[in-house]
């Protein structure tokens, strides 16, 4: 050996210096010195440390055993820089606070790992600037592919695409309009389950709380609602159909006016869990019960559902799966092959304690919510 690979060898266990182990290395091996410690050329390190079977096995042994006691780490960045692929997708979510989000988040990282992928996350906030802002600069960062769940964009990515030459996945897209890869829940068949089991319970009075923002997910909702009146004959009434804004907060508002009617609802079919959880709340406030009063239904089946009092009625997604499914779809888009442009994954009924038959005669605190606005009304037409 010469003088440099004797001190290397030494540094590792090697040669004159044998009781040593990697923990003594003073700084990390290169490829290079492992390709003097084993007399072969460093592409021949680098194929071996990647089981290139067109390296002799017994020289594969070696460097491997070299390597090994080194405790040497490849560098990806080195290994992007030959390969064009850095083993990175990134992931962009409205909010990390977000339980939907989250649940999503972990199908995708699962399945990212699983096949040697590593996650870069960032939060676009809900608002569609900042998501195409932190699109680009993952886009820029090399990653791999991207996924976007619940897009403020959707559809006006199809321009950036040749521009950004990184294969994209959206779940849950909000804004209607084509796009080449998405993952999205049967939201209408989802929302028309729910509204046909609170029909089925004799409700007919089912008023919908939807979402102001003017997302696809709340419009296809909306209609799977009407689409299940129609079906039982029940005319849509327009003063039963209002707008929260998808979080509790905003649902408080929305359904204390619809317990103000003069002819309030006996159940309320909510955008998603969160703005049941405020209807749930909005109803409690005015001393009614759920459902004994009032039923409430959601949408996602979000971790707390089943551990409210009562537990919540609502439509299950598959976030977890339907995580997985984004990755499977991009890592197919990732090597060149075809997949299906848009997943529609379908939806399930979770009947819990929140709805209940409808009472024949409504509670005292119906009658007398009924009772003092139909007064104020007279008042206010004399």
């Amino acid at each position: 050996m010469l003088e440099k690979d004797r001190r290397i060898g030494a540094r590792i266990g090697l040669g004159s210096a044998g009781g040593r182990t990697s923990r003594q290395i003073s700084r990390q091996l290169s490829i290079k010195d492992i390709a003097r410690l084993a007399r072969v050329s460093h592409p021949t390190v680098s194929r071996a440390l990647q089981n290139s079977p067109l390296v002799n096995p017994a020289t594969a042994a070696k460097i491997r055993k070299i390597a090994e006691a080194a405790g040497y780490r490849p560098s990806a960045v080195a290994r992007g820089l030959v390969t064009r692929r850095t083993r990175t997708v990134g992931l962009v979510v409205t909010t990390v606070a977000d339980p939907f989000a989250g649940e999503v988040a972990c199908g995708i990282e699962q399945a990212a790992n699983d096949h040697g992928y590593a996650v870069f996350l960032a939060d676009s906030n809900r608002d569609a600037e900042r998501e195409r802002k932190v699109v680009q600069e993952l886009a820029e960062r090399r990653v791999d592919g991207i996924i976007v769940t619940s897009s403020r964009v959707g559809s006006d990515y199809l321009p950036m695409l040749a521009q950004l030459n990184v294969p994209m996945v959206l779940v849950n897209d909000q804004y209607p309009g084509e796009f080449v890869h998405s993952v999205m829940i049967a939201n209408e068949d989802g929302s028309r389950a729910v509204s046909e089991h609170l029909i089925e319970l004799g409700h007919r009075r089912i008023a919908y709380v939807g979402d102001r923002s003017g997302y696809q997910t709340d419009t296809e909702r909306l209609k799977g609602y009407k689409q299940a009146l129609a079906d039982a004959g029940i005319e849509f009434d327009s003063e039963l159909a209002v707008l929260g804004d998808g979080r509790p907060e905003g649902a408080l508002a929305a359904v204390d006016g619809l317990l103000r009617l003069a002819d309030p609802p006996t159940a309320v079919c909510c955008y998603n869990d969160m703005t049941a959880l405020g209807a749930m709340r909005a109803i409690h406030a005015r001393g009614l019960r759920v459902p004994e009063d009032v039923s409430v239904t959601g949408f996602d089946d979000l971790f707390f559902a089943e551990y409210l009092e009562p537990a919540l009625t609502t439509v299950r997604q598959p976030m977890r799966r339907m995580g997985e499914m984004a990755m499977e779809n991009l890592l197919k888009l990732m090597v060149g092959e075809e997949s299906v442009a848009q997943v529609k994954v379908e939806a399930e009924l979770m009947v819990r304690g929140s709805t209940g038959k409808v009472r024949a005669n409504p509670g005292p605190q119906m009658q007398g919510t009924r009772g003092t606005h139909a007064q104020d009304a007279r008042r206010r037409n004399g």
